[in-house]
This record gives C-alpha cells, structure tokens and sequence, in this order.
C-alpha cells in the first residue's frame, strides 16, 4: 500500500537532486555511459517508429528533461514534453531552441499528468521510471494518456545478468560512478543515488508483468548492452 507522505519524500528529494546537477547532466549522461546513452534512446525511437501507425503522431514524453530524447522523437511527429524538474526544462527548452524544433515543454508530474484521457498516440520516456515514487502509477498515468492503439516506449537501467559483466557494472555502478558523478557535477549524493535506485528496480521480467497489470497488451522487455539497460515496449490495447 502506498504511503503518500513517503511518496511526497522521495519525489521532493528526487526534484532537488535532478535539479542541483542540471548543469552537468548532459555531460555526465553521455560521458558515464560512453555515449552508449545516444544509442539507447535512439534504439527506442526506432523501435516506436516501426510500430507507430498514425500518419501524424501526437508524442508524449515523460520525465523529458533535458529534451534528449523529445529531440530524437521529434523526427516522427509532434512532441510535448514534461519534467517535474524547472532547472532541466530551462536547459531542455535552450536545446530545442538550438536545434530550431518545435516540442512544447511543460512543467508537470508524471504520477498526474495534466493531459486528458487518450490524449497522445505514443508515450515515451528515458530512465525515469525507478525514480518514481509510485511506479504502477506512473505505468497506469502513460497508458491513461495513449489513444487506443498507442504506443509505449520506455527506457531505463538494467543489471547484467552475466556474472563477469555483472560484477565490472557493480564495480563501475557502486565504486567508480559515485565518485566521478560527484566530482564532476560538484554534488554528493546524486550519484549515489543512481545504483541505489537501479538495485531497487524490478528486473525486466517483473517490470513486463507490471505494464501487463498496467492495462497494457503485447509488452516485451528487451535488454541492451549485456542488459545494462531494458526498453520495454507495449500497446494501449484498442478498447475505448
């Protein structure tokens, strides 16, 4: 059962975390993962491209920061995208600027997005969902979100389940990346963060049964890089 005080904890202290190291978010991202981040994302929009139906979509993306993946999305359709986090939008917003697309940014919380029902005719996100306070919340506000037919497209981290490649991702995850994450963004802490969430995560196995539990039909869980990371993909099933 959910605690609603503990709820409000986590997401206020997950805010401020994501909001002190906005600065050096991008830099860490692509340089903690060897870039294999661009990949990942990339991975997940080709993937929602080969099932995407509509002509011209309507994409959501949830816990957008800062707007990697709404680019990378743009290139199918229209996007909007939210993050709870003010600091991360303002440097999203600057990027699409940037890049003279046009995605709409708004301020919002992903276990109560500010859209009505069937609204968007994909959802997608990228390493967002162990930071919520209410995981099958946040699976049930996406797939409240799709249209019938909708498409889910969602990214985030992994542990390997090869024993050498496991224990060099431990040792990377629990010793090395704290401490580069830390001297880099010049935060403790938010680093630290990182493996504690990823070791609370359910496994891809799990996490498929959850979005089937969600609402959603013809889920698969598909690891990448050794299963550092998982896309799980899934459909707003065509009832109303």
């Amino acid at each position: 059962m959910s605690n609603p005080r503990g709820d409000e904890e986590k997401a206020g202290k997950v805010r401020r975390m994501f909001g002190a190291i906005a600065g050096r978010y991008d830099f860490l991202n692509h340089a903690l993962s060897a870039n294999l981040d661009r990949r990942w994302r990339r991975e997940c929009v080709r993937e929602i491209g080969t099932r995407m139906s509509a002509a011209a979509p309507l994409i959501l993306d949830v816990g957008c920061g800062t707007a990697d993946l709404a680019l990378e999305v743009s290139r199918l359709g229209r996007v909007v995208g939210c993050d709870f986090s003010r600091p991360m939008l303002t440097l999203g917003a600057e990027k699409v600027l940037r890049a003279g697309r046009t995605i709409e940014l708004l301020e919002a919380d992903a276990l109560r997005l500010p859209f009505p029902d069937a609204s968007f005719d994909a959802v997608v996100s990228a390493f967002v969902l162990r930071n919520l306070a209410d995981l099958d919340r946040g699976l049930g506000e996406m797939r409240r979100v799709l249209r019938p037919g909708g498409i889910l497209g969602v990214l985030d981290f992994g542990m390997p389940r090869l024993p050498l490649l496991a224990g060099c991702y431990r040792f990377y995850f629990l010793r090395v990346l704290p401490r580069i994450g830390k001297w880099v963004s010049g935060v403790d802490g938010a680093y630290g963060y990182l493996p504690e969430s990823v070791a609370a995560f359910p496994p891809a196995e799990e996490l498929g049964e959850r979005a089937v539990r969600s609402g959603f039909a013809e889920v698969q869980c598909r690891r990448m890089s050794g299963g550092i990371t998982v896309l799980l993909t899934g459909v707003r099933p065509g009832e109303g």
